[in-house]
């Protein structure tokens, strides 16, 4: 457990969701490590995809005067700063198109085997930007973001080097619900199928959300009371800005209370995300440990709050999510995105390529400053 420190940096710490932001850092703590802090306070929220939950804890929240799903403009949602992205051409990825195609076979083989039934395969995009003395504006690529792609559960975090023992830079434009809790409830919304009209969701598509589907129903079973988990929508089409996706909704009824020690259970029981990972979970874990050549971070973690007086909290699977890192010696910084996609039986490893290249795309281009 760690205490925040005075930043002195041109950024404060803060986090902005939609209907709330928050001020004021005053704790940071490793939640796995520590879930005893999750008695009390407000929390922004990052879990890495690799485990790592992490907690910021703010002072004072506020309704979002402006809501970070409806700010326009290329300055952030405080009207400070402009964005300024990198090339088009400086993106590089984790998996050229060889070396993602080769992995989607990999695991076509393994659900042949009958090891998975289905697996996610992700590559991480990343470009130079920023320096540990110059930070890129995470709430300007905010305000660009919403502007070019609103989505449903948006979010950043920033906690600015020197602020906190952990500093965090994540910017999401996630169309993903990964846990909403309170009163007594939790439901999660797994998307799985994705194309760019209705009429090109296919049966794979529809395959793909209902095992995904299922595993989030047996994930939420860990901690739900018995016969009170029941899926609420299954395979529901959404429109999202350039995309259309199936969706469905699972729900139940908590069986502990939402007290430090039952946020601990709820967070083990679910992380990471079903809809990013496969199935079975483990089996697909491991998969996705051989083939891909590093850790995604808070890609396809979650992001999103925590408020532990009142027992809510609104977390999103960390999708369509940009993070920074600092540089770890002389130079840039890098800017990352990462994108993946689910892949069955009746993936076809080239079209599974382009689904990548198509979640990518858009967004992308927003967090880039056009060459002159």
């Amino acid at each position: 457990m760690t205490s925040a420190a005075p930043s002195g940096r041109l950024h404060e710490a803060r986090a902005d969701f939609p209907g709330v932001r928050a001020r004021g850092l005053i704790q940071c703590a490793d939640l796995r490590r520590h879930p005893e802090v999750l008695s009390s306070g407000w929390w922004a929220v990052v879990a890495d995809f690799e485990g790592r939950v992490t907690g910021w804890r703010f002072a004072e929240t506020s309704p979002a005067v402006h809501d970070v799903t409806r700010t326009t403009g290329r300055s952030g949602p405080d009207g400070g700063g402009t964005w300024s992205g990198p090339s088009p051409a400086s993106w590089r990825s984790s998996l050229d198109e060889e070396g993602y195609v080769a992995a989607v076979r990999r695991i076509r083989e393994s659900v042949r085997e009958g090891d998975v039934y289905q697996a996610n395969i992700c590559r991480v995009l990343s470009a130079p930007l920023g320096s540990a003395t110059a930070e890129p504006d995470a709430a300007a690529l905010a305000a660009i973001l919403a502007a070019g792609n609103p989505a449903p559960h948006a979010g950043t975090v920033h906690v600015p080097l020197g602020a906190a023992e952990r500093p965090v830079w994540v910017v999401s434009a996630s169309p993903e619900l990964f846990l909403s809790a309170g009163d007594g409830r939790v439901v999660s919304g797994p998307i799985k199928g994705t194309a760019t009209r209705a009429q090109d969701l296919g049966a794979k598509d529809r395959a793909e959300n209902v095992m995904i589907t299922d595993l989030v129903r047996n994930d939420l079973q860990r901690v739900c009371l018995p016969g009170t988990v029941e899926v609420l929508d299954l395979c529901a089409v959404e429109q999202h800005p350039g995309l259309v996706h199936l969706v469905s909704r699972v729900g139940g009824t908590l069986r502990d209370p939402l007290d430090a020690a039952g946020w601990a259970t709820l967070l083990g029981a679910t992380l990471p995300p079903a809809s990013v990972s496969g199935a079975p979970k483990s089996s697909a874990l491991r998969l996705i440990t051989e083939l891909e050549p590093g850790p995604r971070g808070p890609y396809c973690g979650a992001v999103g709050w925590i408020d532990a007086d009142n027992g809510r909290a609104e977390l999103a699977v960390g999708i369509r999510t940009f993070w920074w890192t600092p540089p770890t010696g002389r130079g840039a910084g890098a800017l990352h995105f990462g994108t993946g996609a689910g892949i069955t039986w009746g993936s076809d490893p080239q079209a599974e390529w382009h689904e990548t290249e198509l979640k990518a795309s858009r967004l992308v281009a927003l967090a880039s400053t056009p060459a002159r």
